[in-house]
């Protein structure tokens, strides 16, 4: 296996800025706890593709409700290659759980941001048959597996990123 990325968490104040633009009325010690307690992605086996990533939180979703959830993670990735956020295969197949952006993308240069690179999940459960997604804090939401790219010979790209959704289109 070829070795080219590190997960890491965002810094504490990062992380709070964030958790407070989703969940305003959260205090700062919950915050505080909620950071200490962020576990970095894993792969659940030696053969698995996909990095876990948990949720700090208690979730619950009745179908057709969206959540949007500050991980607390980022991850310096060599160039060459990008972190492909999907949703949990037991969880699509159980309750048609599904990111909201159907891949998120995380790009090697994102690390570098000044939101420090910090990974956001939007999930919604898209299911009919009434059945609400319950995750408890600690369960794996989503998984990130790491895929190399490739660029055209006429490629000219100079631009630096500085910012996450949308920010490499302006």
């Amino acid at each position: 296996m070829q070795r080219m990325a590190e997960f890491e968490k965002v810094g504490l104040a990062r992380f709070s800025a964030d958790w407070q633009s989703v969940f305003p009325s959260a205090r700062e010690e919950e915050i505080k706890s909620l950071y200490e307690n962020i576990k970095l992605p894993a792969r659940a086996t030696s053969g698995s593709a996909g990095y876990d990533f948990f949720t700090p939180v208690d979730i619950y979703l009745r179908p057709g409700e969206t959540f949007l959830l500050p991980t607390g993670i980022r991850v310096k990735i060599d160039e060459g290659w990008f972190l492909g956020i999907m949703p949990k295969s037991g969880l699509g197949f159980k309750y048609r759980l599904q990111m909201d952006n159907t891949i998120g993308i995380i790009d090697s240069d994102y690390y570098y941001s000044d939101n420090e690179g910090h990974i956001f999940v939007k999930m919604t459960n898209g299911g009919t048959g009434g059945r609400a997604v319950e995750l408890k804090a600690g369960a794996a939401v989503c998984q990130g597996i790491f895929l190399p790219y490739g660029i055209t010979f006429a490629d000219n790209a100079t631009a630096r990123r500085n910012g996450g959704l949308g920010s490499t289109s302006k």
